[in-house]
């Protein structure tokens, strides 16, 4: 039978009812599913859907536990950027992209970065494989390899002060329930401008992708499908905008550091 789920949240927040949890965890599981099998599209044989659900179950537990209903956000969308998290540090933990398809990834980042800085503006893959002293149908089989590394949440972008792969999420700091810290959301919001000015100069195609998967959840099939372009292109647009996204970022945090 179908409940109140204002009632619920009530019900579990304010008496810590275990029953009004399990019931809060089985009605919002279907965004486990989907975060999921669009996580899995572009992941290799070795990782199964069914391990990413495990993990997401877990940051959807997280989700239900730490989410404060009266602050103004939606729980889908504060819950999606948690599940997708516990997959993402699930996939971190089981350590499964090579290290050195990690290496070729970072270096294309690095290419990206230089090239684009030096031109003022988008490079083409021509330019790209000369950089690199390969050929064209090179590049495409390496953007195709480091494909997997490029799986990650757009809040990956607001890096850590440690200078190491740890992050801030945004969801993170909108958790915080003391008083804001002002150093923190400057930087928050210096970054959010970067990656938007960033975003803003991908070519058109990139960015349309973009668009369509990190904030219209469409998975790369859809993607295709309204861009007239199969999967695998859609994987590698993808995957360059990440690239440039990620060179672009680091360059001006270096700058700043």
């Amino acid at each position: 039978m179908k409940k109140d789920l204002d009632k619920v949240w009530i019900q579990y927040k304010e008496k810590n009812d275990i029953e009004a949890r399990d019931y809060l965890i089985i009605h919002y599981a279907h965004l486990v599913k989907y975060v999921a099998h669009r996580l899995a599209i572009n992941l290799s044989s070795a990782v199964e859907v069914e391990e990413l659900i495990s993990y997401g179950i877990e940051g959807l537990i997280d989700a239900i536990g730490k989410f404060d209903p009266n602050k103004k956000i939606k729980f889908e969308t504060y819950a999606l950027t948690r599940i997708r998290g516990a997959m993402i540090d699930g996939l971190r933990a089981m350590d499964w992209v090579p290290v050195s398809i990690r290496q070729k990834s970072k270096e294309l980042e690095k290419v990206f970065a230089s090239l684009e800085a030096k031109l003022g503006r988008a490079v083409t893959d021509r330019e790209v494989a000369e950089e690199m002293g390969i050929s064209v149908s090179e590049l495409s089989n390496l953007l195709k390899e480091v494909a997997a590394n490029t799986i990650i949440s757009l809040d990956d972008f607001i890096l850590g002060n440690d200078g190491d792969d740890t992050k801030k999420r945004i969801v993170d700091m909108l958790e915080d329930n003391n008083a804001a810290d002002a150093l923190a959301l400057l930087e928050l919001a210096e970054v959010k401008e970067l990656l938007s000015r960033s975003i803003s100069r991908l070519p058109e195609k990139e960015k349309k992708v973009v668009s369509l998967y990190y904030y219209e959840g469409l998975t790369l099939k859809e993607i295709g499908l309204i861009l007239g372009l199969s999967e695998s292109r859609i994987s590698q647009l993808h995957t360059k905008a990440i690239l440039r996204l990620r060179g672009s970022l680091s360059k001006k945090k270096n700058q700043v550091l």
